[in-house]
């Protein structure tokens, strides 16, 4: 048994790109594993499609969006298959309105291409919030800091890695 857990981490690790995500799970002492897949940049919903590519439910694949509450950039966590709500998103923060960043905008403020942003090693470390629901798995997928790389990790690791705030920010 602890040989084919030892040959699986191996596996893993002969698989794994370094990013600047995985640098900052690195040093944050971040237990986690990478998975690839071919990104589709055609995909009308980019979280959607990674989940089906790595075959995991859409609740357990998150994907990082780039927002501005009251006019300054935050970060939010969500699962693929939801929708975020911008007022719910401002409350998260105590502020009173909140948008989405314009593309550009996030892939600027990142350093990441859009469809390869992560909250992990993110230029700017800015403040960020993950939905409720995201975190009640064991473990989740989150973007690894390019196109086509999701790392795999427990959820609470990745909320205290981030010093994230936890709240209801997704549409009903």
């Amino acid at each position: 048994m602890a040989y084919t857990s030892a040959s699986t981490n191996l596996k893993a690790l002969q698989m794994s790109k370094t990013t600047r995500a995985t640098q900052f799970l690195d040093k944050a002492r971040v237990s986690y594993d990478t998975v690839t897949y071919e990104y589709d940049p055609d995909a009308d919903r980019i979280g959607m499609q990674a989940a089906e590519a790595i075959g995991a439910e859409p609740a357990r694949v998150l994907k990082t969006l780039m927002a501005e509450v009251d006019g300054k950039a935050v970060c939010v966590v969500v699962p693929s298959d939801h929708e975020v709500s911008m007022k719910k998103l401002a409350a998260a923060f105590g502020g009173k309105s909140a948008a989405m960043m314009k593309p550009a905008d996030a892939e600027r403020a990142t350093g990441y291409h859009v469809g390869g942003i992560s909250p992990f090693g993110q230029k700017k470390r800015v403040p960020t919030v993950f939905e409720r629901a995201a975190i009640g798995h064991d473990t989740v997928f989150m973007n690894g800091g390019q196109r086509g790389l999701q790392v795999c990790l427990k959820p609470a690791d990745a909320v205290k890695a981030l010093d994230a705030k936890v709240a209801p920010v997704t549409a009903d």
